[in-house]
């Protein structure tokens, strides 16, 4: 590939060619630190010697020639030639009387002759599928009124602030009854019905799934052929620019998606870009996964880091968006994730260690600190990695947050078993606080647990009808007390009964029947207990923040924990019953003399104003190791959450 020279930076900026990309852009390209690049990189509106059109300009040092094509020229791969700027690999060209709303690629010959259609890696829209072509579009101008968000999201520290996030695929969250795009909601649309259910349920962010541009709806966006675009099937950048200023007025905070481990084939995509491997690794060994059928960025490159970073920054800066939650981050970290013996190269230590990939998170992540956005980073990390959201200068990768995957995985073997044996298996639910502040973590149950015949989540909990309802209140009651941020997939809080399916809407019928509204009912309640009490959010990575009472009563299995906020005067006590089994006289061992007040039960909800209220005094009298306990009736799967000073 054609790299360019590590020189000192030039004294002066001194443009180029037409003088849109100056020396110190094509420099800084070139280190992988222009965070700003998609300024220069893609199609721009301009005037040039007095006439409006279109600036252009790609990466794409292996090619022969490059041309614009589009409507507005016939897609003649000779009608706009590209002129090459020294030592970058970049190629540019002014096109006057092209505006917005033109469909364009660019036409790359390589090496061979041969012509290839490639979309603009930098295009900021793209046609609908299954079109390929990108689209000529202007950012600027949306005029945002989110700033009092934004403040408020610089000055946060969101590792003590509550986070209950629903994760959202836009395209089967609700449909249209309409034709157009398949009745799909608009951005605009969605906004206002979203924000209306996710503040009524108590959650304090949306996640979205497959916002970044792809061709292929089975993928569920995890396979992006446009990194800077917004998805088409949704409506215009802006619109989605005023999705996120919606939500954010509606007080709701915006986390997307973002794949910057792999990309697909597709043609028109980044893979081969310019007759050779370009974005991805030239060794397929590196460069292909081939469990997924995809390529691999190539992470020893500093444009293709630049171009990952920059597009980081992009959504954070340009749409107001407040996380990324970095897909497959275990895949880029380990060499031979996927592959088998032989099939893999070791780094230069002979470890199975990506060091390209390591460097390319502690860049990315101390970037996005560093430009003090406030913003998080979130990794989907399935392995035991060390270190992943400690400061890079203390050895670690840098990220906010990380999901929490082997808490996920008990817990899920622990709730589908018949309640007979979970005694048996009691140290699944408890083994997770034994990690519980080696991460700033999230607790995920995410898209990826109810699909593919994993069942949804009311259908992995055995028993009848009213006892599948009965034991996932008690399971997502365990899981709002246990330390750790909050996130679940849509459909699954009033107990959606088939598998996700990215096709069709969700079975918002169900809301209405009894079952079923009453545990959407009672996990807002729950949304909105953890919201009000600092105890569930604030100490979540601090081992001040979480007591355990019983955490041996597996004959029983019955949890009882406690949950602190900084002043150690606000605690909520956890009482949670997994068996069919009442308890009419259950006492629990706890710290001190007081009075317990119960605030939310899984029989009645959220006490309000004394209704069925129950408080009780705590006596000396030992129990669970404690000095004072209390007793009370707990029911067959029953849950209790108590306030006490």
């Amino acid at each position: 590939m054609t790299r360019t020279k590590k020189t000192t930076a030039p004294a002066k900026t001194k443009e180029i060619g037409l003088g849109f990309i100056t020396e110190l852009d094509r420099y800084l390209f070139g280190q992988g630190t222009h965070y700003k690049i998609f300024e220069k990189l893609g199609a721009h509106p301009k005037t040039y010697k007095g006439k409006a059109g279109m600036y252009f300009a790609v990466w794409a040092p292996h090619a022969k020639a490059v041309g614009v094509v589009g409507d507005f020229n016939g897609w003649d791969p000779d009608a706009a030639p590209m002129s090459p700027l020294a030592d970058s690999g970049i190629y540019e060209a002014f096109i006057p009387g092209v505006g917005l709303g033109e469909l364009y690629k660019f036409a790359i010959t390589t090496q061979e002759g041969m012509i290839l259609f490639k979309a603009d890696p930098y295009a900021v829209h793209a046609e609908f599928r299954p079109g390929t072509a990108s689209i000529t579009e202007d950012i600027n101008g949306f005029k945002w009124d989110d700033a009092a968000w934004m403040e408020t999201r610089k000055k946060a520290d969101p590792v003590k602030s509550p986070m209950a996030i629903y994760e959202v695929h836009l395209g089967s969250w609700r449909k249209k009854d309409r034709p157009q795009k398949e009745g799909y909601y608009t951005y605009m649309e969605a906004a206002h019905e979203l924000a209306d259910y996710v503040k009524k349920m108590g959650y304090t962010h949306v996640e979205l799934m497959g916002i970044a541009e792809h061709p292929y709806d089975g993928s569920w966006g995890y396979q992006v052929t446009g990194y800077y675009a917004p998805t088409s099937r949704y409506g215009t950048p802006k619109e989605f620019m005023y999705f996120v200023n919606y939500l954010h007025k509606k007080g709701i905070g915006i986390i997307l998606d973002w794949v910057p481990a792999h990309f697909p084939k597709d043609a028109h995509g980044l893979a081969d870009f310019d007759g050779q491997p370009l974005y991805e690794y030239a060794d397929p060994r590196k460069g292909e996964h081939p469990d997924w059928g995809t390529k691999v960025f190539d992470y020893s490159k500093n444009e293709v880091k630049n171009f990952l970073i920059a597009n980081a920054l992009y959504w954070v800066e340009n749409f107001h968006v407040d996380g990324l939650r970095v897909d497959a981050v275990a895949s880029m970290l380990y060499l031979d994730y996927g592959r088998s013996d032989g099939n893999w190269v070791p780094n230069k230590y002979g470890e199975n260690k990506n060091l390209e990939a390591i460097e390319f998170f502690r860049h990315l992540n101390s970037v996005l600190t560093g430009h003090l956005t406030g913003a998080m980073m979130i990794a989907e990390e399935s392995t035991a990695w060390p270190g992943v959201t400690k400061p890079p200068e203390e050895g670690g990768l840098g990220f906010t947050f990380k999901w929490n995957m082997g808490w996920m995985h008990d817990f899920l073997e622990y709730m589908k078993l018949d309640p007979y044996f979970r005694k048996f298996n009691h140290n699944k639910m408890t083994f997770g606080i034994t990690y519980a502040t080696s991460e700033n973590y999230i607790l995920t149950l995410s898209h990826d647990e109810v699909v593919h015949l994993k069942c949804s989540m009311i259908n992995k909990m055995p028993g009848l009808n009213g006892d599948k309802f009965a034991n996932l209140k008690a399971g997502y009651t365990f899981m709002m007390g246990h330390p750790g941020k909050k996130l679940l997939f849509m459909g699954q809080d009033f107990g959606q009964y088939h598998e996700w399916d990215e096709k069709v809407s969700l079975d918002w019928y169900l809301a209405d029947e009894p079952l079923h509204k009453d545990l959407q009912k009672y996990y807002s309640n729950l949304l909105h207990v953890y919201q009000k009490y600092p105890a569930l959010w604030q100490l979540d990575s601090d081992w001040n923040g979480f007591q355990w009472i019983n955490a041996n009563d597996g004959d029983r299995s019955i949890f009882s924990f406690i949950r602190r906020d900084e002043t150690g005067k606000k605690n909520l006590l956890f009482v949670i019953n997994f068996t069919p089994v009442a308890r009419d006289d259950y006492r629990v061992g706890v710290p001190k003399s007081g009075t317990y007040s119960l605030i939310l039960d899984s029989e009645h909800g959220l006490y309000k104003r004394g209704e069925h209220a129950f408080s009780a005094r705590s006596k000396k009298s030992e129990c669970d190791g404690q000095p004072y306990s209390f007793a009370y009736p707990l029911p067959a799967y029953g849950t209790a959450i108590f306030k006490f000073n």
